[in-house]
């Protein structure tokens, strides 16, 4: 965990603190025991195959799960996350690394909360988003 994050730190525009993961089959069994989302995809290469993918590949929600690390890791043990929506837009396969991205995009103070609204999205080696999405998060204030 890095050290707390503040309000007063925060700039719009700039880059968070990225997140780089490299899920492997076995924790996407891991995944799916504790999910409950068995679908042999995930799993099983020769079901996987047959359904015309590329092999066996990584659960959308682990992904976002990595999207949700990335931000509670930069946010700080008193900062919390607010709100968080993805969108699926590819597939992520087992050892391939996943890169978790996001950009402030506003800061606003409302009711005491003092609220960072961020653009965030997992990405592929080459660049390409498998998903995308948005969070926003309350930070703690220096003040």
């Amino acid at each position: 965990m890095s050290s707390q994050l503040f309000y007063e730190d925060i700039t719009e525009g700039e880059d968070i603190t990225p997140l780089v993961k490299q899920p492997t089959t076995t924790q996407l069994v891991m995944w799916a025991g504790a999910s409950g989302d068995h679908n042999p995809i995930h799993y099983d290469k020769d079901f996987a195959l047959k359904q015309g993918l590329p092999g066996v590949i990584v659960h959308g929600q682990l992904s976002g799960a990595f999207l949700g690390q990335m931000l509670t890791d930069w946010i700080g043990e008193r900062g919390y996350l607010k709100k968080l929506s993805i969108s699926y837009k590819g597939m992520n396969l087992p050892g391939e690394t996943i890169t978790c991205r996001g950009t402030v995009t506003k800061k606003c103070i409302e009711d005491d909360n003092h609220l960072v609204a961020l653009k965030i999205w997992a990405e592929k080696p080459f660049g390409e988003k498998t998903l995308t999405g948005t969070a926003v998060v309350n930070l703690p204030s220096k003040g």
